[in-house]
């Protein structure tokens, strides 16, 4: 790299959590920045397509050079795709859904990206885990973000055990989520393992016009659950004192 050039920024750029128009959850910058990178890194080229066009229309698609980043992609090659920003040229990390780096693979990036001395920018956009935090009326001031359960009926129980004992000693409320077309059977766990008096939080389409945000107990669940099947949901539990 020539000694007076200005590194590319890697933009770390949010998709919508379905289908709906992007500008109606997204700031106009979004657009912005869009507009202006030529390199993504994706995990998937036919939905970040789509995703590319939904925010900029008028993009040439021919232009756009993809690198993926998924379960096959070698860890060794990440700095590579990094390589326009050491030249100058401004890269987007583009998530699947929602944001890059939470619940994402994108975070090898970010991490590599700082070693190379490349600014980060995150740009504002959906995120189911913290809009389902805020809607959920739990406490928004200590909580952990905890991926996917065992499959395992056992182990699963054991953890969401676990999961309601920490809530309980440490206030901390705890957030999770389930491969969809499993949903139906993970609320049936939860309220089947936990107190009853353990508040629960089921999110489901959030910012879809079939958006479901609702608490209630456990307890009260078991009278009256919704469908939630092949919908991207997020589960929150938090167990008072």
């Amino acid at each position: 790299m020539n000694s007076n050039t200005t590194l590319g920024k890697l933009y770390l750029i949010p998709t919508t959590l379905g289908d709906t128009n992007a500008l109606e959850v997204m700031p106009i910058s979004v657009k912005k920045v869009v507009e202006i990178v030529k390199t993504f890194i994706v995990e998937n080229e036919k939905t970040a397509r789509r995703s590319i066009k939904a925010i900029s229309s008028g993009k040439s698609q021919s232009s756009l050079i993809l690198h993926l980043l998924n379960k096959y992609t070698d860890i060794a090659d990440i700095p590579g795709y990094l390589e326009p920003c050491m030249q100058g040229e401004s890269v987007g990390l583009l998530s699947e859904a929602g944001v890059p780096g939470v619940a994402d693979p994108g975070a090898e990036v970010v991490k590599v990206a700082h070693q190379k001395g490349i600014q980060v920018v995150p740009l504002v956009g959906p995120s189911s885990i913290l809009m389902a935090m805020m809607a959920s009326g739990m406490n928004g001031q200590n909580f952990a973000f905890n991926g996917y359960l065992p499959i395992d009926a056992k182990q699963r129980k054991q953890e969401l055990k676990r999961l309601e004992r920490l809530s309980a000693d440490q206030g901390q409320t705890q957030i999770f989520i389930e491969t969809p077309y499993r949903n139906n059977k993970m609320l049936e766990d939860i309220v089947n393992t936990v107190h009853p008096d353990t508040q629960v939080c089921v999110a489901c389409d959030i910012t879809l016009p079939t958006e479901y945000i609702m608490t209630k107990s456990a307890s009260l669940w078991k009278t009256n659950t919704p469908d939630l099947h092949k919908r991207p949901a997020i589960f929150i539990i938090h167990r008072g004192i």
